[in-house]
């Protein structure tokens, strides 16, 4: 018989394609999690391993049962989900991702908020990029994400939260008046400022600016960084301008090396929401969770 335990070490070979770090990512020793692998080969009677020196890579079928074993892993966290948390809402463990360019935000203004309304609610974080935040709410690893809307997938819900406008930034000296509505045809492509490949809010920019341009690429644009943060620090040094989300901004406006101008109408935003998957036992949690941030970044 197939072992929940087996689907796991598999799922994590599939992640790690090697025994010893997806051992670690198990909290188990390499010799148990090979011999379990070797257990579930011997049960399917196929096998789902290629043993590489240094490394492993899944077969065909080998993929197809990691494929599937997501599904019946996620199935079980749900099933425990919804034991464990009938009892009330927001209560116990909950995992949540959030986008780097989110995170560091709304976090503060959020957190203190849940720990006061719900204090029997023990939250897990991990900030990462759009890509991974899904792969995980998909497989469970996530109960839920913050991220911009919309999503082209067919597996998860979501839950619109807030509207987030976008802003110019530049440095303090600019000549343009903090009152002046710019045109994103005025935006100096070579000297825009981005956050690193992979980055959501790096590909709205782009995607705004083609819009008003016709034909805007990354190529042209003057840096790419991993943080918010490091851009608005690259504009203040008068290394160039970029877009940024309000929410950042509120908290960026400190630096009074930097201004930020309001775009013409109608003004470039994303639409902030949260990602759950569609066979969760915890929406009820998920409203709750919404409403509250939608309190806090009105309040805020």
């Amino acid at each position: 018989m197939i072992t929940l335990r087996q689907l796991r070490y598999l799922s994590a070979l599939a992640k790690h394609g090697h025994f010893g770090r997806a051992a670690e990512a198990c909290a188990v020793t390499q010799p148990a999690l090979s011999m379990q692998i070797r257990d579930l080969e011997r049960t399917l009677g196929v096998q789902v391993v290629e043993r590489r020196p240094g490394e492993v890579i899944l077969t065909d079928v080998g993929r197809e049962v990691a494929r599937r074993g997501e599904d019946v892993l996620a199935a079980s966290r749900d099933l425990v989900d919804f034991a464990r948390h009938r009892g009330g809402v927001l209560t116990g463990r909950l995992t949540l991702g959030v986008i780097p360019s989110l995170a560091p935000y709304l976090l503060p203004r959020i957190l203190p908020a849940l720990q006061k309304q719900f204090p029997e609610l023990r939250l897990e974080l991990r900030e990462t990029q759009t890509r991974q935040l899904i792969d995980d709410v998909k497989s469970g690893t996530l109960d839920a994400a913050m991220l911009a809307l919309p999503l082209a997938e067919t597996e998860i819900e979501t839950l619109k939260l807030f509207d987030d406008t976008f802003l110019l930034a530049v440095p303090a000296n600019d000549a343009r008046p903090i009152e002046q509505r710019i045109k994103a045809s005025e935006i100096d492509q070579s000297r825009l400022i981005l956050l690193e490949d992979g980055h959501c809010l790096r590909d709205q920019a782009l995607a705004f600016c083609a819009t008003a341009r016709g034909g805007i690429t990354a190529a042209g644009t003057a840096f790419a960084a991993s943080s918010l943060s490091t851009v608005i620090q690259m504009v203040a040094s008068g290394y160039g301008v970029t877009l940024i989300p309000q929410i950042a901004a509120d908290v960026e406006q400190r630096d009074t090396r930097v201004k930020f101008l309001r775009l013409e109408n109608p003004q470039p935003g994303r639409t902030i929401g949260l990602a759950f998957r569609k066979t969760s036992p915890r929406k009820a949690d998920f409203a709750a969770l919404g409403d509250a941030v939608k309190d806090c970044v009105l309040d805020g």
